[in-house]
């Protein structure tokens, strides 16, 4: 092994951060500047390769912050710790780095790794408690291993021999073998399934090994099997006619209009709208429409025991298995738009303290409700940005009291054990919609990355209660992500569906819990089949590894599928393409057998009949008693409105969520309409996501979320009609034909076993399944259950003779999570809570369903004075929920609804106060004399409406006409005074200015952005809500937004040709593809290996463009990967060069491309002066609609735009401009190369976060070669050409967005 060191591997922020938790942890620390964290890479290599020495090493390895001198010479004499990936692991990074050495050339490189070296100061030596104490706080101990020197690190490349199969003695030892491997292997098996085994195995006669044990308990799983879900029920006694799961069907037996598939797949499918799907033709590769029935799959997954243990990975795996369902539903399916949501406990920030909020304790290896949402939301957006897929709704509750329970006892209620979910919709053909037969003899395939030893177990320890199981099988059971290898994965699956009926996976399933071990058998089975499989086909990481390890470990972005013989070339070839690795790993049989054989051993570890691993133990029988909380009425004595009104917006349920929804890419795929971000000042208080079903249609697709959680510690049937009245609610604003287009999700959690909980659980599925959604007309067609909703410790603390005082508990409320999904009709027409203040007098209009009851039980008022009993709000008639939803779709029709808003967490005034934050005005509310602190907090069932004040009558007629005259209430109007005022029958009750309000609102985000991010740009955000005469975002355009310049072409058959360029990784082309057809191009899907293995030379093109993404992961830098496999390879080098020195060449470089391209500056011409581009000065990813301004320069893209300002979508972690030389960047502006800049909304350079979302000097967002043919830019505008595109545009805006232009200009420039 050969050691080189590299770039400081924590910015000064980062370092800081870390050198306060090591402060706090230990004391003999010493202060600030004490420590330095630098990159360090361990070759391995021929023997003869001499790493120092090369030249193509040394500069594909320089990338990043270099070490400052004065750093290093500091650090020599300080305690040394080497972070590196865990002994026979392959970490992603190590495989995206080796892939780029070797397209480099150089092949002596066998493997290359990273670690970090630490070099930290201390006072004096660290017992081995407080080293251990250290290192815990340097290191992933799921993934890493702290070694004292780097000398060490050869380990990584050592490699062992397998380790064989175990048995479990049940033939000598009899069943208690059985139940001590059930203990000591975490197979969380129950009494009958152990008896069952010992009953088949007994009947073989033979003993079971390890491996088949561990496949049967992940199979077999109440996480994988649901057999809670299909258990006969008797509560109190009586016997009950349904399972829960026969209840939930119903629904579809009751209402399966618009279904195509449901229960049978990874996701449910829905009937789409017709429209013109866009992708490149397999044999040309040019993009083109294909007009087709666009058919909606939706899926939502929870992944909560992994995030618990380890937010970061257990929040991205759990997107990114959601994400793989989605892909792998049918034939093959395109994942389109996610949502997420989490639950956690009280966060108890260190500067924020809240007086609802105590320190009840946790278990030692559970993180803090503070650590999830700082670790685990970017977890899960950065998934979903590296695979690309926008993340565009979700929710977040934290909740934790002591509550009394049913048996009048006091206890904790909460969620130390968080729920995070995982969910969101895909398109899919028709024709594969359902999977298809498989062959006998078919070949079996695994798509993706190597078997690793990570998620040993996870779907077993899923099912166990956080800290009953053991602390090591709670941390083995977490998994590891690698967003871009699930990437290049879609891109195979993606080609294969758009061969249409000529598909190769005539069936498919993802590799989740328990691995191979649950996705194989049940490939096999689901197509009526047996399989053989070779165990060493499995492409394996670790040597070392068992065959159970093989077999059933949960390494993510797998997909296992069935490819016919005749169609295996195929697509090997695709795969070959994509560089994505494939495994044939065995074989359909038509005997149900199933049989792994290892060839090292010369053994089978698996040799059972189907049956065995399919066939069941005795079905579960549920007997459960039902119970009942006393509940008083609402106390609000001692409550002041105006600490109501803080309080209650400083919820974490309630308050702000900047901080979960910038972090993720919001426009990707350019199919975006509505996001999260309302209005000019783009607030979070969007009530549902909206995306189009392609780049022509104005038809899409909606979902949002609903869930009312604390109300179930009390009602629970209650909460779970509010779930779904909530999502109905939610998903009202977008353009639906009508209600039984909705289709819904259901996630259950719930703690099973535990008092009352079952019986509630049943209570709330009856009500939701047999009697709601029927009424309502809607069904239930896919969810999810998670059943260990229960954290138990001991309080190492208490007494050892105060057993009671030792053994501690927090259990989650029953919780019912729905996610409602629809078509729409007109994306154009979808409501938000924008007030309009262009319209003349106006009022707003609360649709109250509860008609005045205002109960507060269960409320964010409730939760926030620790009084949390109370009749719980509910809603009592479902035809007043159908005809609220008829009502707004004729109001809305009829263009009566100027703005729109739910009403939910926080009640009345929140919705109102929302409406104001979007808006910048304010809002007189309009109050009866009677309570009003509960016409304002109840979470009652209701809309808010802004309607003219010459409408007014005729909304009011609308609801009248529904049955709805008794729900009607004008309960505020719009002021031009900027304050929220409460008047009761014109009494003045409170007066504050909607700046105050709004910052108290935003306290929370911006106390999580200061921990996580950059301080300084935490606070800029903050204080930017103080401008008070910010106009918010605004257009100005020097030229004819609607003139279409390149109408004389329509009739022109040669299309000019735009190579759209992508690396692995790259995950915007299509939408590039799109604008540029537009513009009447001929779009060319070309990926790297296109050109590398000439299939495709440059020289065909007249344009070329680099795409966005995560090229290599961003690996060796953003775009470093990309640009040094071009700078170190002759032949593309010379290719890449010959074209830019070409004079009737253009190149245009956007995000992940610009990166890329500005590290090609020596082979173009006119671009000595050019900047890199490096991480975000707030050190995040940032995605925003964020104001440029074109400035005067030679860019052939952006000709006769200048002095043009409007909004761009931006979403990188790595585009601020940094020049190398003092000097560049004024030469720049000196020849007119810098082509865009951000700007503030009053139209200045950007010089404050977040209007200069990077950090760029000068606001630099975009430049240009001297001669203005190649063009780079950080922003999007392939992603914003259509009106529809843009998150806020202004209202006379038809069909084009200023940043088609761009492209329009470069087809006129080739003329």
């Amino acid at each position: 092994m050969q050691a080189m060191f590299g770039a400081a591997a924590l910015s000064a922020f980062k370092t800081s951060k870390l050198l306060q938790s090591l402060q706090a942890s230990l004391p003999t620390v010493q202060s600030v500047q004490s420590l330095t964290a630098q990159f360090v890479h361990c070759i391995d290599s021929d023997a003869q390769f001499l790493a120092a020495e090369s030249v193509e090493l040394v500069q594909l390895l320089n990338y990043g912050q270099p070490m400052s001198d004065e750093n290093l010479e500091d650090s020599m004499s300080r305690l040394v710790r080497v972070v590196v990936p865990r002994p026979g692991t392959i970490s992603p990074w190590s495989s995206k780095a080796t892939d780029i050495l070797h397209n480099c050339g150089l092949t002596q490189v066998r493997r290359i790794e990273r670690g970090i070296q630490f070099r930290i100061a201390i006072a004096q030596q660290l017992n081995p408690e407080e080293l251990a104490s250290l290192d815990q706080l340097l290191h992933d101990r799921m993934t890493q291993v702290v070694l004292d020197g780097i000398d060490l690190a050869d380990v990584l490349f050592h490699s062992a021999d397998p380790s064989p199969m175990q048995s479990v003695d049940i033939l000598g030892q009899g069943k208690s073998a059985l139940i001590h491997a059930n203990t000591s292997m975490g197979l969380a098996l129950a009494e009958d399934e152990i008896d069952y085994l010992f009953r088949c195995f007994g009947e073989l006669g033979r003993n079971p090994h390890d491996i088949e044990l561990m496949m049967f308990a992940q199979a077999n799983s109440e996480h994988c099997r649901h057999k809670i879900f299909n258990a006969s029920w008797s509560i109190d006694g009586a016997q009950q006619d349904h399972s829960l799961f026969a209840m939930i069907r119903n629904t579809h037996q009751q209402s399966p209009q618009g279904v195509l598939s449901a229960y049978s797949d990874n996701a449910a499918v829905m009937a789409g709208h017709s429209g013109e799907r866009f992708f490149p033709a397999p044999d040309s590769q040019q993009y083109g429409f294909s007009e087709e029935p666009i058919h909606i799959l939706m899926k939502v997954e929870t992944h909560n025991h992994p995030t618990a243990i380890a937010p970061f990975p257990g929040a991205s795996t759990g997107s990114g298995g959601e994400i793989r369902d989605e892909g792998a539903t049918g034939r093959g399916a395109k994942p389109k738009a996610g949502l997420t949501g989490f639950s956690v406990s009280n966060l108890r920030l260190p500067e924020l303290p809240q007086p609802w909020e105590e320190d009840l304790g946790k278990p030692t290896h559970i993180a803090s409700a503070l650590d999830i949402m700082i670790e685990g939301p970017i977890g899960g957006a950065a998934f979903n940005n590296e695979f690309g897929r926008p993340n565009l709704c979700g929710y977040f509750r934290s909740f934790e009291a002591v509550v009394t329970n049913e048996e009048g006892a006091a206890e904790t209620r909460g969620y130390h054990k968080p729920i995070m979910l995982a969910g969101g919709i895909g398109n899919i053909r028709k024709s594969h919609v359902h999977k298809g037969e498989i062959e006998v003899g078919a070949q079996l395939v695994v798509l993706g990355g190597p078997a690793m030893l990570i998620g040993l177990g996870g779907g077993a320890a899923s099912s166990m209660a956080s800290g009953a199981g053991n602390e090591d099988l709670d941390f083995a059971s977490v998994q590891r992500d690698n967003a871009e290898m699930e990437r290049r994965c879609q891109e195979v699956i993606d080609q294969c569906w758009q061969l249409g009926q000529a598909n190769p996976i005539s069936f498919i399933h993802d590799v989740g819990a328990g691995g191979l071990s649950n996705a194989l058998p049940e490939l096999v089975k689901d197509g009526g089949r047996g399989g053989l499989f070779k165990l060493r086909e499995i492409p394996n990481a670790e040597s070392q590894m068992s065959p159970l390890e093989i077999w059933c470990n949960e390494a993510q972005e797998r997909y296992v599928m069935a490819v016919s013989c005749a169609d295996i070339d195929r697509f090997g070839e695709i795969c070959r393409r994509e560089r994505c690795p494939y495994a044939i790993v065995g074989e359909t049989i038509e005997e149900n057998h199933i049989r792994l054989d290892d060839s090292h051993f010369d053994n089978s570890p698996i040799d059972l009949p189907m049956d065995v691993l399919f066939g069941k133990a005795p079905k579960m029988q549920r007997d459960v008693s039902t119970g009942c909380v006393t509940t008083d009425a609402f106390d609000n004595k001692g409550i002041e409105l105006g600490e109501a009104v803080q309080r209650v917006l400083s919820l974490p349920t309630v308050a702000a969520k900047n901080f979960l929804i910038t972090i993720g890419d919001r426009s990707i795929t350019g199919l975006v309409q509505r996001d999260q971000m309302v209005g000019p000042w783009q607030v979070p208080v969007a009530d549902a996501a909206v995306t189009a079903s392609s780049y022509t249609a104005y038809s899409g697709e909606a979902m949002a979320v609903g869930e009312r959680t604390p109300l179930a510690l009390f009602d629970a049937a209650a909460s779970g009609r509010m779930a779904i009245l909530e999502a109905i609610t939610n998903i009202a604003c977008a353009d639906i034909d009508k209600l039984s287009d909705i289709k819904l999700s259901a996630n259950w959690m719930v703690a099973a076993g535990h008092g009352c909980e079952d019986a509630k659980l049943y209570e709330t599925v009856h009500a939701v399944a047999m009697e709601l959604c029927p009424q309502l007309g809607i069904c239930i067609p896919v969810g999810k259950d998670s059943m260990s909703m229960r954290t138990v410790w001991q309080d190492e603390t208490a007494a050892d003779n105060q057993l009671d005082a030792k053994l501690k508990s927090n259990t989650s409320p029953l919780s019912l999570i729905i996610s409602a999904f629809a078509p729409v009709s007109d994306i154009r027409r979808t409501l938000t809570p924008h007030l309009r203040d262009d319209v003349g007098d106006s009022w707003l209009v609360l649709i109250d369903l509860s008609r005045g009851k205002n109960r507060l039980g269960g409320s964010a008022l409730a939760q926030v004075y620790r009084r949390m009993q109370g009749s719980v709000p509910d809603l009592d008639n479902a035809e007043d929920l159908m005809n609220l939803f008829a009502l707004i779709r004729q109001a809305s029709a009829s263009d009566l609804i100027l703005a729109y808003h739910d009403r939910s967490d926080g009640g009345l005034f929140t919705t109102l106060a929302e409406m104001s934050f979007a808006s910048h005005c304010g809002v007189d509310v309009l109050l009866p004399a009677s309570d009003p602190l509960a016409a304002l907090f109840a979470e009652e069932p209701g809309v808010v409406m802004q309607v003219r004040d010459s409408d007014l009558q005729a909304l009011r007629s609308l609801a009248n006409s529904h049955q709805l005259e008794d729900c009607f209430k004008v309960v505020g109007k719009p002021n031009d005074s900027d304050t929220i005022a409460v008047y009761s029958e014109s009494a003045s009750l409170f007066d504050r200015s909607r700046v105050e309000l709004q910052r108290t609102w935003s306290a929370t985000s911006y106390q999580i952005q200061s921990i996580r991010d950059n301080s300084e740009c935490a606070q800029e955000e903050y204080d930017q809500i103080l401008a008070s005469d910010d106009p918010g975002l605004n257009v100005a355009l020097s030229f004819d937004l609607n003139e279409d310049i390149t109408a004389p072409y329509v009739n022109v058959a040669a299309r000019p040709r735009v190579a759209v360029l992508r690396e692995q990784g790259v995950n915007g082309q299509i939408e590039m593809a799109a604008a540029f057809d537009r513009a009447r191009f001929a779009a060319i899907d070309v990926h790297m290996t296109d050109l590398i293995e000439g299939r495709v030379t440059l020289d065909q093109f007249d344009v070329m463009v680099a795409c966005g993404g995560f090229s290599y992961g961003d690996v060796l830098g953003a775009g470093g990967g990309w640009a040094k496999s071009i700078l170190f390879n002759d032949w593309i080098r010379t290719q890449f060069a010959d074209f830019f020195a070409r004079s009737d060449t253009l190149t245009l470089g956007v995000c992940n491309g610009c990166q890329m391209v500005s590290l090609l500056h020596e082979l173009i011409p006119g671009a000595d002066n050019w900047p890199s581009f490096v991480r975000n000065r707030s050190e995040q990813f940032e995605a925003r609609l964020t104001l440029v301004s074109v400035e005067a320069s030679n860019s052939a893209f952006l000709a006769g735009m200048e002095g043009s300002r409007f909004p761009l979508a931006v979403a990188h972690g790595e585009g601020r401009a940094e020049f190398s030389v003092p000097g560049k960047q004024q030469a720049m502006f000196d020849g007119n190369h810098i082509t865009l800049r951000y700007v503030d909304n009053h139209g200045n350079p950007a010089q404050l976060y977040p209007a200069n979302p990077n950090g760029s000097a000068a606001g630099i967002a975009g430049i240009s070669s001297a001669d203005g043919r190649v063009t780079l830019m950080m922003p999007h505008p392939e992603r914003v050409f259509r009106a529809s595109q843009n998150s806020w545009h202004p209202r006379d805006w038809l069909e084009d967005a200023p940043s088609i232009r761009m492209f329009r200009n470069a087809r006129l420039w080739l003329d």
